[in-house]
């Protein structure tokens, strides 16, 4: 890696790291948000929402119109630019212009925030992207939490001049970013797709959806629960998650990080347990947010992680990075939802911990497959990279040496071929001229004499030895 490419990550990691500290201390259920709120004795339920749901759309809809790296930065400047003056209106009292700053705020960082994953496949190296977004989260978090004190114990209204000044060295160092792509880079944006990542995307959606839910759940009944600890809460709170991402950034490369899953499924299990049992005092407070925040920064690097993977098989970076953070705020507003609803029927912490339990056993269900089904997706198409590159010997040698049960029709290799090189069965169909029905059959029979059930386990059998040379 040149000095430039070093040099461009490191305003990369810095841009996104003020970004979210904007977003951790204000916008999505910041603290500031919350402290104003209470200054201005204003319910807080319909603001949160608001501001969360409008994420949601700004982070899911941003890679459907923005597709190269200048656009990326252009949007990332109009969205911290929107942010900084909508954000404005809550030096003064609550009027409509808060619902529309929420709003707007909301949906433009959602755009800025999916806009970065452009910059994080373009300046950071697949081997170093995990611990790009280990940085972010570190050091976001360290500024949220200077900024949370600060609004707790100080005065809220400096807490978020201390937001909107992380927005403004956003803004200046993306501005200075992109002065210097347009001087010193350029960048291939109309690399193709060798592959389908429909299906990868649905999975890395129910993926994190299906381990953010308690996240949310999480702000809404933990959190109220200990609030008379304002003192240890304002500087705790995000201390065993800075801790987890620290770890899981610095584990050794050929660590299976998919372990770490089941280590944070057993400490989320313990912290709704300890929340039913223990009392209210502050040695309880950190042992159940030891637990839960330090499960919540090994979801969140491991699922990461996977979205940085998925940028290099895209020609679109920011509706993968974009998609997949929004799986994560709808996993959070989903929790969130839930726990609005037993908070306000006034359950017994006992009811609340068996729900949070069940969705626990409910995860530990869908979780394994998916993760196993998700990374089997990612290395066939990576393995699908490799076979683009062969020549034409090695790609038939390939199928010619690999052990079957028995031999493939002419018409079945053509199938094969197709497969390999990333092809839909609905693309076969048209190439080969048949029906997509009768590509299916083949499809079947060629699965059957290779001894495999899916498309990526049959990429992976044919290929994986020849990635490894």
């Amino acid at each position: 890696m040149n000095k430039l490419h070093i040099k461009l990550r490191t305003i990369s990691v810095a841009v996104f790291s003020m970004l979210f500290a904007y977003l951790l201390s204000f916008l999505f259920e910041g603290q500031v948000l919350y402290s104003l709120l209470k200054h201005f004795d204003t319910n807080a339920i319909i603001y949160i929402l608001i501001a969360i749901v409008a994420h949601f759309a700004g982070l899911f809809s941003c890679g459907f119109f923005v597709k190269t790296l200048k656009m990326a930065g252009q949007v990332m400047i109009i969205g911290i630019f929107i942010c900084l003056i909508v954000t404005t209106p809550f030096f003064f009292s609550p009027s409509k212009f808060w619902f529309m700053g929420l709003m707007l705020a909301g949906y433009a960082s959602g755009c800025a925030v999916a806009a970065w994953g452009y910059f994080l496949k373009v300046f950071t190296t697949k081997d170093e992207r995990l611990k790009s977004c280990a940085d972010v989260l570190i050091i976001s978090n360290l500024i949220m939490i200077g900024i949370k004190m600060v609004s707790i114990n100080i005065s809220a209204f400096i807490g978020l001049m201390l937001s909107m000044l992380c927005l403004l060295i956003a803004g200046i160092l993306v501005w200075y970013l992109n002065t210097e792509i347009s001087k010193n880079w350029s960048v291939d944006d109309k690399k193709k797709l060798t592959s389908d990542l429909k299906k990868p995307m649905v999975l890395m959606v129910l993926f994190v959806v299906v381990i953010t839910v308690n996240s949310g759940l999480m702000y809404q009944v933990i959190n109220p629960a200990f609030e008379h600890l304002t003192e240890l809460v304002s500087w705790y709170w995000a201390v065993p998650y800075i801790i987890a991402l620290v770890l899981m950034r610095n584990l050794p490369a050929k660590t299976r990080r998919s372990t770490f899953l089941y280590i944070g499924m057993v400490m989320i299990i313990a912290a709704f347990l300890c929340f039913m049992l223990l009392g209210r005092t502050a040695y309880d407070y950190i042992i159940i947010d030891t637990l839960m925040l330090g499960a919540c920064g090994i979801f969140d690097l491991f699922w990461w992680s996977i979205i940085g993977e998925m940028l290099d098989f895209s020609e679109n970076p920011v509706k993968i990075f974009g998609i997949g953070l929004s799986a994560n705020v709808f996993g959070v507003l989903l929790g969130d939802v839930l726990g609005i609803v037993v908070t306000t029927i006034a359950l017994p912490r006992a009811e609340i911990a068996v729900i949070a339990l069940t969705l626990v056993c409910v995860t530990l269900i869908f979780l394994p497959p998916l993760n196993r089904e998700l990374l089997m997706l990612l290395k066939s198409h990576a393995y699908l990279s490799v076979y683009e590159h062969l020549s034409q010997n090695d790609q038939n040698n390939i199928i010619n040496t690999t052990k079957m049960l028995a031999p493939l029709t002419e018409r079945e290799q053509e199938v094969l071929r197709l497969i390999l090189s990333g092809k839909t069965n609905k693309v076969i169909a048209e190439n080969l001229f048949i029906s997509e029905s009768t590509v299916k059959t083949h499809v079947h029979n060629i699965y059957s004499k290779y001894d495999v059930i899916s498309r990526a386990e049959l990429i992976s059998t044919l290929l994986k030895n020849q990635s490894d040379t």
